[in-house]
């Protein structure tokens, strides 16, 4: 099929500084996906497929990734970790497709970004219902749940920032002395909690990946105890995160 060529769609998608923007681009995009993706923007631009529709297919994998991974087993993680890698994937393309055609919208980056809630929410809520052990309610169903929210409120957290922005009349784009907090010993904090990268555990390419190395040991040992142990963890970082993420914001430049 004829169309535009891979390095077209390459340099049109993907502009000078995309891999650099903070808080943006994943690390797994940088490292590999970035490299594979402009193949798969190709065949949808060819194809005519609009980037919404990329943004819904992807979708569909980080949510079907969380339904999936509600169910026992070892081969029911790897196709989960799988999902989410075709999730990362089409969440890079849709963005190189929307770009090359100039078809770039406020509906897609609202899509995309209720994409990320969706996928991370499922993510967690079926791994509390696998830590269950059985599809009926119990604690560890609660444990997923209240992760799930907390995965979610650190993203509102996030997001209400551009919102009290835009509403007091504050342009979107801040700075990066902005983004640090004014105190110095809140600074230390900040850099040390991003060292340790641990919020990293509840988003859902990190959480698939954990999920996988859960099950092998599950399967190994015959119970669910290191899946257990791997809910809870995240509920203790979706909580720790909520809150640190809200003193961050508050005590830095971010809403002046």
């Amino acid at each position: 099929m004829s169309g535009p060529s891979v390095a077209e769609v390459r340099a049109g998608g993907q502009p000078p500084g995309l891999k650099d923007r903070r808080n943006e681009e994943h690390w797994a995009g940088r490292l590999y996906m970035r490299a594979l993706s402009p193949y798969v923007s190709t065949w949808f631009v060819r194809r005519g497929i609009a980037p919404n529709t990329v943004t819904f297919l992807m979708i569909v994998c980080g949510v079907l990734a969380g339904v999936v991974v509600a169910f026992g087993g070892l081969w029911t993680a790897v196709a989960a970790a799988v999902l989410i890698q075709v999730y990362l994937l089409l969440d890079c393309s849709d963005g190189e497709v929307a770009r090359f055609t100039e078809r770039t919208s406020v509906t897609g980056i609202f899509l995309d970004r209720i994409g990320h809630y969706f996928s991370e929410v499922a993510l967690l809520i079926g791994l509390g219902v696998r830590a269950q052990g059985e599809l009926a309610p119990g604690g560890w169903v609660i444990v997923g749940l209240a992760a799930a929210l907390g995965a979610a409120l650190i993203k509102v957290e996030t997001d209400n920032v551009v919102v009290a922005r835009a509403k007091a009349g504050l342009p979107e784009k801040m700075t990066a002395q902005a983004l640090e907090p004014r105190s110095t010993g809140l600074w230390l904090a900040r850099r040390f909690a991003s060292a340790l990268r641990f919020h990293r555990i509840v988003q859902a390419v990190e959480l698939s990946l954990l999920v996988l190395v859960a099950a092998a040991f599950d399967v190994a040992r015959g119970d669910l105890l290191v899946t257990r142990w791997l809910v809870a963890i995240c509920l203790a970082v979706a909580i720790a995160q909520t809150i640190l993420h809200l003193v961050s914001i508050l005590a830095s430049s971010r809403l002046r």
